[in-house]
């Protein structure tokens, strides 16, 4: 992973001594002495952190092969093979050419539409001296961060933007607009949580010349439906998960480590890499909460014993069980300013995340694997089918269906709000939640101000994003919306800055989202079974009980633990929140105030501690309204 700069500027010869400043401001990033070069009025550079093979050829900036071209590439291209068989390169040849090489040679065959043949993790800055055009484009899942300024004769980009704020004419300040989306649980916009800094988006290109700036979409998946036997539906995501994990065993140094719960996403990846690795040991790490956590019903607080089955299987898995130790999460608040630019959707969340790569770097490990997204691609439930057959008139299937679901535990009422919730209005399903369910309405679980969000209902139309949150119909459209909201970047960039480890999703695989996406959701509930595709294909890698399990895992089920220690440390954080003019203005500190005052008085094991009401108002509301201030306070440099 590289820490790359650009400058393109219209009015400043020194571009060179700028983007200087703004690699320096990076470090933490790459490693390496940072590399610079300059065409025309153009400066782009790079400071190298190797984690591929090929980093050793990396020689910075490349320069196209007619002079018109520079480009700097922070990148791991997974189908390395399959582009240099499209360039007419030999194996000897890949060999020997470093990633940015590789994605100059792309560009120069196929223009800048080219990367959509590059399947795995890149942010690309290109310069073009003819054009005097500056392209920026990033992955489809934004593994790779990358973000830009547009000032008065000049644009600036960074990986992240602490190396544009070393540009002495960009301001320094937080977005008010993006972090009151934040606290909305708003799909993010194109405004990174700085003022006047922007994000490219995941798997898309902009063009900044002369005449202005334009984007386009560098993948949009192709609607197909395959039409196969139950068998071969198993066996091919079997095969799509196997090579997503082989691509992201390539490393430049370092031992393999894979998260394991008890979950059949980072299950399924953990056991397909040790099978990869047979005369190698996989680190496999699982969060194990400290004694007596309380969890929900229908929910595993302890997914050690079942993740030791799943190590069990394969010998050559290292199991790592890392215990709670009942930290708080707001020691963590300023390292996650500095590591990652942006405030932490789940604090609690991260205690756990951030011992296991603690625990990971003590071991050695350069490469985490995860399964963030399986829920997208590899346990996907199929619970849309439901709806889907009542809206094709196929009634007599929906009822054996629903049968089938009966058989295994759903409750009527779960199941008729799966089938008849997408065909109700918003208004009707949020008055059903409100009386027979869990309140979704905003100030339910969320910190920000009402007087803060008088356009909320149009941000949110903006994204695409129903605040009723009713059930999906179409479980492909579903998961598409899930996607774009996906943004991996900055973590990813921050867990290599902060403990060395390059995570990899091998379920974020574009061709794995691909073929999962063509995939019928009837597949996913085969027999009336939720997420049914998955325990099939996978039964011949993990346990039983796991295959068959039915509850999912309760991440961070001591979460109250470490905030019940620190009450007096939560007080002073409002204090400074409140003292802040951004974080007076969209936190609503009075009320973060009263639920401190009235913290529940249970016992770390009373299962009140996992009631929606005291979950929504206290680990959501409290734990990511803090986060959000804190993130103010510090962007505003006002305490």
């Amino acid at each position: 992973m590289t820490a790359l700069a650009g400058l393109w500027s219209r009015r400043d010869a020194a571009t060179e001594t700028t983007v200087g400043r703004m690699l320096d401001a990076q470090a933490a990033f790459g490693p390496d002495a940072a590399i610079r070069r300059t065409l025309d009025s153009a400066t782009l550079g790079r400071r190298l952190y190797a984690l591929v093979p090929e980093d050793d050829f990396d020689r910075g900036p490349v320069l196209g092969s007619d002079g018109t071209l520079l480009l700097a590439a922070d990148a791991r291209i997974d189908n390395r093979d399959e582009i240099a068989a499209a360039l007419g390169l030999s194996s000897a040849e890949l060999a020997r050419v470093a990633e940015p090489q590789l994605v100059m040679a792309v560009v120069e065959r196929w223009g800048i539409a080219g990367l959509a043949r590059v399947v795995g993790a890149f942010a690309v800055i290109l310069w073009d001296r003819r054009r005097q055009a500056l392209t920026l484009a990033r992955d489809p899942m934004g593994e790779r961060p990358l973000f830009y300024h547009r000032g008065d004769g000049f644009v600036a980009t960074a990986s992240m933007p602490r190396g544009l704020h070393a540009h002495p004419d960009i301001p320094y300040a937080p977005s008010t607009t993006a972090t009151a989306d934040f606290l909305a649980v708003l799909p993010e916009g194109e405004e990174s949580f700085f003022a006047g800094i922007t994000r490219v988006r995941p798997g898309h290109a902009v063009t900044i010349d002369a005449d202005g700036l334009t984007e386009a979409r560098l993948w949009t998946p192709v609607r197909t439906v395959l039409r196969l036997k139950p068998a071969d539906y198993a066996e091919g995501l079997r095969a799509e998960l196997d090579r997503a994990v082989a691509v992201r065993l390539r490393r430049h140094h370092g031992a393999v480590g894979a998260h394991l719960s008890a979950g059949l996403d980072s299950a399924s990846v953990a056991a397909t890499a040790a099978r990869m690795m047979e005369f190698e040991p996989l680190h496999a790490f699982t969060a194990v909460p400290g004694p007596g956590a309380p969890a929900p019903g229908g929910a595993i607080a302890d997914e050690g014993p079942i993740a030791a089955r799943v190590a069990a299987l394969h010998a050559n898995i290292v199991h790592v069980r890392v215990q709670g130790d009942g930290r708080s999460p707001l020691p963590l608040l300023d390292r996650h300013f500095d590591l990652y630019q942006r405030p932490v959707m789940n604090p609690c969340n991260a205690v756990w995340a951030e011992t296991i790569n603690d625990a990971a770097r003590s071991r050695g490990v350069s490469v985490l694997l995860t399964g963030q997204l399986g829920n997208f691609t590899l346990s996907h439930d199929g619970i849309p089918h439901l709806a889907q057959l009542l809206g094709a008139g196929r009634l007599v299937a929906l009822a054996r269906l629903a049968r089938q679901l009966r058989t295994r535990g759903w409750r009527r009422r779960r199941i008729g709000a799966a089938m008849l919730g997408p065909f109700l209005s918003p208004a009707a399903w949020s008055w059903l939640t409100d009386r027979f369910g869990r309140s979704l309405a905003l100030h339910s679980y969320s910190a920000l101000r009402q007087d803060a969000i008088a356009d909320l209902d149009a941000r949110a139309a903006m994204t695409g994003t129903d605040l009723s949150y009713r059930p999906w119909r179409d479980g492909r459209a579903m998961r598409l919306w899930g996607l774009d909201r996906v943004d991996m970047g900055s973590y990813n960039k921050g867990t290599l800055a902060g403990w060395g480890i390059d995570l990899r999703d091998p379920t974020a695989d574009r061709r794995l989202i691909e073929w999962a996406l063509s995939v019928p959701d009837e597949q996913y509930i085969l027999g009336g079974e939720p997420r049914s595709l998955a325990r099939r294909a996978f039964a011949d890698r993990l346990p039983p009980e796991l295959v068959g399990e039915q509850r999912r895992g309760y991440q961070a089920a001591d979460w109250h633990v470490g905030v019940s220690g620190a009450l007096s440390e939560m007080v002073a954080e409002l204090d400074g929140i409140e003292r802040c003019r951004p974080g007076e203005a969209l936190v609503d500190v009075a009320q973060l105030r009263a639920l401190v005052r009235d913290w529940p008085d249970f016992a770390a094991d009373d299962p009140r501690w996992n009631q929606p009401a005291i979950v929504d108002r206290y680990r959501s509301m409290l734990l990511r309204g803090v986060a959000a201030g804190h993130f103010l306070r510090r962007a505003a440099r006002t305490n």
